[in-house]
């Protein structure tokens, strides 16, 4: 069985793995891809911020703890939204139970949008990111980021095990489905190219002002071997960008 969008989540015991591997200290959502989003987000105080993709909203609990005015959380999975909801309670925020593609945007009514490595699993980018630019105030920031694309153009690679030493590159070109062996079960992402989010970001009205693939830091690392293993390829693609 193929899970698509959100729906492993729906898995229980695909759950409790993802969050116990998420949660890891030297895990590349903490050790790599979280830097760098907070690093391109800059200050969020007083900051009304829609998050796309949420999952369980603990990133909304650390924004609004930094200073946030408003945190929104859109979520497809309903577990997900469940601890979601237990995680901002009594807080200034908001959780809607929706996939990226039917959250109903509000027009020009928050200050940054953000979604962290959840657009890679959406077929088509185009009607979300002209969505995202209509919900955006004037000079509002868009920042997310997605699975890199190097290595979401073959999963071939993931035959050898968890800590690989090679990364196969294949079928960059080719854009479209790919399904990933991960967590026991088969999940569909969509590959595209590094270029297409480009073009994508560019048509629907947006100025992108940084970009950066997640070159690893030492100081967000436990672990030495583990530091250097992450120096050979890229694992995210993140986009900082503006509204014009």
């Amino acid at each position: 069985m193929n899970f698509k969008g959100p729906s492993a989540y729906e898995e229980k015991d695909f759950l409790a793995n993802f969050l116990l591997r998420r949660n890891r200290v030297d895990s590349p959502n903490n050790s790599i891809e979280k830097p760098v989003i907070y690093e391109l987000l800059g200050t969020v105080h007083n900051k009304r911020i829609l998050d796309l993709g949420c999952g369980d909203a603990l990133f909304g609990q650390e924004l609004l703890q930094a200073g946030a005015q408003f945190y929104h959380g859109v979520e497809g999975s309903e577990e997900m939204y469940k601890l979601a909801q237990q995680n901002i309670e009594g807080l200034h925020a908001e959780m809607t139970f929706a996939t990226m593609e039917s959250f109903d945007f509000p027009k020009e009514h928050y200050d940054h949008v953000t979604s962290r490595l959840a657009i890679h699993y959406l077929s088509e980018i185009d009607e979300l990111f002209r969505n995202v630019h209509a919900s955006l105030k004037e000079d509002g920031k868009f920042v997310f980021s997605v699975q890199h694309p190097l290595t979401t153009s073959s999963f071939a690679s993931k035959k050898t095990g968890e800590k690989r030493g090679n990364w196969i590159v294949d079928d960059y070109f080719v854009e479209g489905e790919r399904q990933e062996p991960w967590i026991d079960k088969i999940v569909v992402k969509y590959h595209r190219t590094t270029e297409s989010y480009f073009k994508a970001l560019r048509k629907a009205g947006f100025s992108i002002t940084d970009l950066r693939e997640g070159m690893p830091n030492r100081q967000y690392f436990e672990d030495q071997e583990e530091y250097e293993r992450r120096k050979r390829i890229p694992v995210i693609l993140a986009f900082s960008c503006s509204k014009q």
